[in-house]
């Protein structure tokens, strides 16, 4: 079997954060074979449309779009991931790319030492997630 190519979107809001999951996920991809292509975009919003471009190249076996959607005051926050997230799902019916999200969005964020601790640790262990399910579907997907 070829080795995998994928591509790994971040939102860079809470980029020491969101960083995490791409850190997780990084060591079991490599030890794997699997090459990472890193973006880095402003927000959320913007993963699904560079998703969409970077499946429709056909040289990918799958994305991952990782983003931090908190509460910041002024809008509700669960519809910015809750419109992310469907909007990756949708990429992957489009372009028949597997689309894998680490988007996550908290009940509760304060930018606290304990809260950023917390959700650092939270990330790193979504990015191995992500890496998992990664390296599941290169069965899965070859059957």
């Amino acid at each position: 079997m070829t080795n995998q190519k994928i591509s790994w979107i971040s939102a860079s809001w809470h980029v020491d954060i969101v960083s995490q999951a791409l850190h997780g996920a990084r060591p079991l991809l490599t030890e794997a074979g699997v090459e990472i292509e890193a973006h880095t975009v402003p927000g959320a919003f913007e993963i699904p449309l560079l998703a969409k471009r970077l499946a429709r190249t056909r040289r990918l076996d799958a994305v991952v779009g990782a983003a931090f959607v908190v509460d910041g005051g002024i809008y509700r926050h669960d519809f910015v991931a809750i419109s992310v997230v469907n909007a990756l799902m949708q990429v992957g019916l489009e372009m028949e790319v597997p689309i894998l999200s680490v988007v996550l969005t908290p009940h509760h964020f304060q930018p606290t030492l304990e809260h950023e601790t917390f959700f650092s640790e939270h990330f790193v262990k979504k990015g191995e997630e992500a890496a998992r399910a990664v390296l599941a579907l290169r069965h899965t997907l070859a059957a």
